[in-house]
């Protein structure tokens, strides 16, 4: 697969600057929640730690659920897209990039907690935001239909189904998955997870 890399352009100085305190309040918040816990940390909180004045954070965020859903965007969703690109271009054959995929989610999840679990479970608050998720998970479900498209071409994927319900498939097993894990941290995400590889590796399998 091409590689498909956006060129984005320069930020100009006052963007970089915004980008640089974005970034600064969400690193000060989201190790204020590991420590004491999401509600119990106030914006002033945030703000000592982040070096930043009230204002500012209300420049960034009208409130503090608007600074969850954003760090719920910038920690767990939009990461997603770029591990996928990066992780399939390093396997050549359909099965190893989706265990790949797994892979990841395995340690990634082993290394979660409390704070990251809440950020999963949390709905985006503006259309905006559900717009951006709503993107995300389209990206996504096409990278994948087109690893599954490639597979079928080369001849290491079944031709059964489409590339586009395989897609579906493993997106819609692996949130669930994940969501579940989210809501009840007792939940035994990584034998789920490994269940979803037999199942994936029996659905891609050709024949």
């Amino acid at each position: 697969m091409e590689a498909t890399d956006n060129l984005a352009a320069p930020l100009g100085r006052r963007e970089k600057r915004k980008l640089e305190i974005r970034e600064r309040i969400e690193q000060a918040a989201y190790k204020l929640f590991k420590q004491h816990g999401i509600d119990e940390v106030s914006i002033e909180q945030i703000c000592s730690v982040a070096d930043v004045a009230r204002r500012t954070f209300y420049g960034h965020y009208p409130n503090k659920q608007a600074l969850l859903q954003s760090l719920s965007h910038s920690r767990v969703w939009f990461t997603a897209d770029h591990m996928l690109d990066r992780l399939m271009k390093q396997h050549s054959d359909t099965a190893s990039q989706v265990g790949a995929m797994l892979n990841y989610m395995e340690n990634n999840l082993a290394g979660y907690g409390e704070v990251d679990r809440a950020l999963i479970l949390i709905a985006p608050g503006s259309l905006d935001d559900d717009n951006h998720l709503r993107e995300v998970s389209n990206s996504l479900r096409d990278y994948l239909a087109e690893v599954f498209r490639e597979g079928q071409e080369a001849g290491d994927t079944c031709r059964r189904f489409s590339a586009e319900l395989l897609a579906d498939t493993v997106m819609g097993t692996t949130n669930t998955l994940i969501v579940n894990w989210a809501v009840n941290p007792d939940y035994p995400i990584t034998e789920k997870l490994e269940e979803a590889r037999q199942l994936f590796e029996s659905l891609i399998a050709p024949g």
